[in-house]
C-alpha cells in the first residue's frame, strides 16, 4: 500500500506540472468551467453543490481523517502557478475505479497560520489498471479527465472551498499556498 501511495504523489504533481504555461493553462481551465457550467440547471453547478454538501464536514482535518480521507499522498504542493497544498486520500476510493461526484478520491488542504488545514479543493484519480487508457476518459462535471501517463492515471481537480482565478477544475490555485508549512514539495 505504502508504493501505491508515492505512487499516487508523483501523479498529484504531474497532473499539475507539464502541458501548456499557466497562461493558456488557465484560458483552457476557464473556457472548460464555462463549457460545463453551460449543460443545464441539473448539471454541474448542482453536482459541485452537492459536493460541497457532502464535503463541509471535511473542513474539519480530524473528521476526514476519521471518515477514511487518513492517507498522506503528498507534502503541500506548491508551484510558480499557484498551491495545491497536502493531498489526503481515500485508499478505498482510489482502489474502486469509479468516478462519483459525491465521493472525492482525494482531499486537498491548506496549512493555517495556527497550525491547522483548511479544506481547498477535491481531487479524482482513477489508474489506468481500473480504467484504461485507450477507453474513453472517466468524466465528471461533464469534463474528461487528464491522461498521466507517466504514472499510468486519470486526474481532475475541483476547487470547491478555495476560490481559483485560473477555474474551477484548473489543476493550480494561485490562491493557495505552502507559507504556513516546513513541509513542501516544490514543483
Amino acid at each position: 500500500m505504502r508504493g501505491f501511495a508515492l505512487l499516487l504523489a508523483g501523479v498529484v504533481m504531474l497532473g499539475g506540472c507539464g502541458g501548456e504555461p499557466a497562461s493558456t493553462e488557465a484560458a483552457a481551465s476557464l473556457r472548460a468551467d464555462a463549457a460545463a457550467l453551460s449543460q443545464g440547471s441539473a448539471g454541474v453547478g448542482d453536482q459541485l453543490a452537492a459536493l460541497r454538501q457532502v464535503t463541509v464536514k471535511f473542513h474539519d482535518f480530524q473528521a476526514a481523517k476519521d471518515a477514511g480521507w487518513n492517507a498522506k499522498i503528498t507534502s503541500c504542493m506548491t508551484s510558480a502557478e499557484g498551491g495545491m497544498g497536502f493531498h489526503y486520500g481515500n485508499m478505498g476510493y482510489i482502489t474502486d475505479g469509479v468516478a462519483r461526484a459525491d465521493q472525492p478520491e482525494l482531499l486537498l488542504y491548506e496549512p493555517q497560520k495556527n497550525g491547522g488545514m483548511k479544506l481547498v479543493a477535491v481531487e479524482y484519480i482513477i489508474p489506468y489498471a481500473l480504467h484504461p487508457r485507450s477507453a474513453a476518459p472517466p468524466m465528471l462535471f461533464g469534463l474528461p479527465f487528464k491522461q498521466v501517463d507517466a504514472f499510468e492515471l486519470w486526474g481532475l481537480h475541483a476547487w470547491v472551498w478555495q476560490g481559483n482565478p485560473s477555474g474551477t477544475f484548473a489543476d493550480w490555485n494561485p490562491n493557495v499556498n505552502c507559507d504556513n508549512t516546513t513541509d513542501i514539495m516544490p514543483m
